[in-house]
């Protein structure tokens, strides 16, 4: 019997077959390569996503920011291991809800797609939102809804032409974020040299005047916003041309790529921030600390660079790549009648989910003009998207266990078992030390779920997935 593993060595495999073993027809044009899958993810994590939510960590962590990201990347790297195994086992579209569906078993795979679904489906609208009240603040005369309006709509034609068109905008985009990291790092840099910086240059890593793990722990459930998107890479495993190997090491490869630069950008940040002790008091209310501290260290051109940047990038290139996977998750759960048919719906010259694509415009679109007009909406949305990627990625972890040591026997104790109890622990204990508000909208969420799931079982719709009888006794 030949493994997953095993499957997944050739040099490249014949990717069709991996869709079409499972009862499925290759729909989806399978047009990206490696480097494609490497930018998407990184682009979905946005290089420079700690300009936007600087202030939240830097205040939430007491000021060390920098082991703050450290822990995030380390938590997440666990999680792209796991997401790298179940991807070898189960080439396709879907994510969470895939893995866990074929992984454990198909009730299992619908609460997992059912609580993701607060971090794919939600998250374009927090997007769309931060990018336009951040426009809006440079460009007054046009309100916060006309620029959602505009991201949303222009996003949403970029997509139906094609994932081919979201990647070439995706090389574009990534070298222009890069070049404005480049840009704050070489004048934070020299700022520092100069003699601007404040406390010990190991500050952001470990400060005994306010470290507790508790407090570590709950910064991490912000800050590890920055790092979701490496796992939307692996709903583009039917538009891959790459062997699933490559798809799990492109995963991989986005996350230390992403993580290094969080870690650098915030150390240097975090030695700048001119009103340490305001900001861990008063919190950033307006997320504008990593614009004040660009502009202390470089001028108020440089504030206005890295603000603008991060709209442009949470708003067009994050929220681009975002909306791709969303209708990808949608896609997937539709195909296997778990979600309404009609979001199974490709089209026929490009290829793409046309009417998932639509649908997570509409919910984007009644989401941020709803979140816009809440004081709190910034906070919700956030702690949402949060809950739901960080509760699924429990439901990944235990899939590899069940699905390679328990079904297959495999006794590859790293991969199969270390690895992913290591990642599972961790992640717990971030949802554990999260606000007492995401808990609770989190729960309610996976709640309707669970009532969900059992109205349809009473209706006799068990859920099921293509070809799961035959590929369970194999």
């Amino acid at each position: 019997m030949s493994s997953p593993s095993e499957a997944s060595a050739s040099p490249a495999p014949p990717p069709a077959a991996g869709v079409e073993q499972f009862g499925y027809k290759q729909e989806l044009r399978r047009s990206l390569s490696f480097t494609d899958l490497l930018i998407y993810g990184l682009i979905f994590m946005v290089p420079i996503a700690p300009f936007g939510i600087f202030g939240s960590v830097f205040q939430a962590s007491g000021g060390m920011v920098a082991l703050v990201y450290i822990i995030g990347m380390v938590a997440m790297a666990f999680t792209a291991l796991s997401y790298a195994e179940m991807a070898k086992a189960f080439p396709m579209a879907g994510s969470v809800y895939t893995y866990a569906g074929r992984g454990i078993a198909a009730p299992v795979g619908f609460l997992a797609g059912w609580v993701i679904l607060l971090d794919y489906v939600l998250v374009p609208a927090l997007l769309y939102l931060i990018a336009s009240a951040a426009m809006a603040s440079f460009v007054p005369a046009i309100p916060i809804w006309a620029w959602l309006i505009g991201f949303i709509v222009l996003n949403t034609v970029v997509n139906y032409l094609g994932i081919e068109m979201t990647a070439r905008l995706n090389r574009i985009m990534l070298v222009a974020e890069l070049i404005v990291l480049a840009i704050f790092l070489v004048i934070g840099v020299v700022a520092l040299a100069q003699g601007k910086g404040h406390g010990g240059a190991f500050t952001p890593l470990f400060d005994s005047s306010t470290f507790s793990s508790s407090l570590v722990f709950g910064a991490v459930s912000v800050a590890v916003l920055s790092f979701l998107g490496f796992d939307g890479i692996s709903m583009l495993a039917e538009e891959s041309r790459e062997s699933t190997r490559r798809l799990g090491r492109s995963m991989i490869a986005a996350l230390g790529l992403a993580g290094l630069l969080f870690v650098v950008q915030t150390w240097v940040a975090a030695l700048l921030v001119p009103n340490r002790a305001d900001l861990i008091a008063n919190g950033d209310p307006a997320g504008s600390a990593f614009y004040d501290t660009a502009e202390y260290a470089g001028g108020h051109w440089l504030s206005v660079l890295t603000a603008v940047a991060t709209a442009i990038a949470w708003g067009f290139a994050n929220s681009l790549v975002a909306q791709a996977a969303t209708s990808r998750l949608l896609f997937a759960m539709a195909r296997d009648k778990q979600l309404p048919s009609f979001l199974g719906k490709i089209h026929p010259k490009h290829k793409v989910p046309v009417n998932a694509t639509f649908v997570v415009a509409a919910v984007s679109l009644g989401f941020g003009l709803y979140m816009n007009s809440r004081d709190d909406g910034l906070t919700l949305l956030t702690q949402l998207v949060n809950f739901g990627a960080m509760t699924a990625f429990l439901a990944l972890h235990v899939s590899v266990v069940v699905h390679y040591l328990v079904r297959q026997g495999s006794r590859d104790w790293w991969r199969h078992l270390i690895a992913p109890a290591i990642g599972f622990l961790i992640l717990l204990y971030v949802v554990i030390n999260a606000s007492i508000a995401a808990q609770t909208l989190g729960f309610v969420w996976l709640a309707i779920g669970a009532v969900i799931l059992v109205v349809s079982y009473l209706m006799g719709r068990r859920p099921t997935l293509s070809g799961i009888n035959s590929e369970v006794s194999e």
